[in-house]
């Protein structure tokens, strides 16, 4: 039965069963078996903005948790990970450890176990399988995929159990690798092409040209004094400012569940998709427009805090358009980009021009309000550098804005 449970590894591994699945169906065919595991933990390195390593743990009648290990500032390697098996392992050029687990607190040698008595486990067995180069050294990001099991019988885990599972950890280890590897590059894709481009690719959409024309609500906001700031403040402080605006911005757009296609220098171009109906522009238009004035609503708390902090404040203009936009690739063979073009991106980065000009935070496009279907305040009709015609001009009211109530 441990053969066909590794067998069964190596069928979703070349499936690409999510790593959740794998690891439920391992440990119910693992039972099956009659191996008393009640519990499973199973760690990862990741390439991820946010996470140096992720965590699934499985528990009987539980199901599996997901949790993340976020990085630490010079690379630090945690209190929580020098003080556990697995550093133990890693330290002493171990692959494995049996640890019987003594229900008397502080008699086990670590801290996990201690917290695992008190769930009423007995035993653990803790391994660790190396992927490449790196896993041969003790880094602490060196290892591949760190793994324990635990068992509440009162037994705990014979001989035999335990020769079964570190038998099996390897086939598991190449299941886990190749799910891994698949949620890295949905990260790594969503990370730097966005939600929808990233899914576009990952569906297929990789050649120069592939792509689709398509109705959306457009979004494209600048930053004030950028250029400024770059020559007053240090490199890191300058950094940290935009990345302060891009959270202020980029974090209102992915709320209202916008897709933010590329940040171009301190500008930042996002769309609100439509299907083309008059009720999903409208839908999509009022998204756009909560983000934005969301955004403003965080403005302030930010630079309340940067003023705190006697650091310079942030400002930026918003600019929403409404239009038919090309989304795909452009670019060379060996170098493209998954984003949007036409000449409606031309309008909107043009109307963001005239924020400053009319000393107006947000500015919409006679197309966005019109679709939007709510009434804002007509400031005139504007001639847009570089377009060749004028275009009327729209400003949330003066009551409504940036009020999120206006738009619910």
């Amino acid at each position: 039965m441990i053969a066909n449970v590794g067998a069964w590894l190596m069928r979703q591994a070349l499936e690409g069963t999510d790593i959740e699945n794998v690891i439920v169906g391992c440990c119910a065919r693992l039972r099956a078996a009659g191996i008393p595991i009640a519990r499973g933990h199973f760690a990862f390195t990741v390439l991820h903005p946010l996470h140096r390593a992720i965590g699934v743990t499985w528990q009987r009648g539980e199901g599996t948790t997901v949790q993340g290990y976020p990085h630490l500032p010079g690379g630090v390697v945690s209190d929580a990970f020098t003080n556990s098996p697995f550093y133990h392992l890693l330290e002493n050029y171990l692959d494995h450890l049996r640890a019987p687990i003594s229900p008397v607190a502080g008699a086990n040698q670590f801290p996990i176990l201690d917290e695992l008595a008190a769930d009423g486990f007995t035993d653990y067995l803790a391994f660790i399988v190396g992927f490449g180069e790196k896993s041969k050294t003790t880094h602490p990001e060196g290892f591949g995929m760190t793994g324990s099991w635990a068992t509440d019988d009162p037994s705990g885990f014979n001989d035999a159990e335990i020769s079964a599972l570190l038998q099996i950890e390897e086939q598991l280890a190449v299941a886990c690798k190749l799910a891994v590897k698949q949620r890295l590059m949905r990260n790594v894709t969503e990370t730097y092409l966005g939600r929808d481009a990233s899914a576009h690719v990952l569906d297929g959409q990789i050649k120069r040209g592939d792509g689709q024309q398509l109705r959306a609500a457009i979004w494209y906001s600048d930053m004030r004094r950028s250029s400024t700031l770059a020559d007053q403040l240090p490199r890191q402080e300058f950094i940290e400012t935009l990345n302060s605006y891009f959270d202020v911005t980029g974090g209102a757009v992915h709320a209202e569940g916008g897709d933010i296609l590329s940040f171009i220098g301190d500008g930042l171009l996002a769309i609100f998709p439509t299907d083309g109906t008059a009720r999903s522009a409208r839908s999509a238009c009022r998204k756009a427009y909560r983000a934005a004035a969301a955004a403003r609503l965080r403005l302030d708390e930010v630079n309340a805090e940067r003023a705190a902090d006697k650091r310079p404040i942030i400002d930026y203009g918003t600019a929403l358009h409404l239009g038919e936009v090309m989304y795909g690739n452009v670019g060379v063979a060996e170098r493209l980009t998954f984003s949007v073009f036409g000449g409606a991106i031309n309008e909107v980065a043009r109307l963001e021009t005239l924020t400053k000009k009319l000393g107006m935070p947000i500015l919409m496009s006679e197309a966005f309000a019109d679709a939007a279907r709510w009434d804002a305040t007509k400031l005139g009709a504007y001639p847009l550098r570089g377009i060749g015609r004028e275009m009327e001009v729209y400003a949330p009211h003066a009551d409504r804005a940036p009020k999120l109530a206006a738009v619910r």
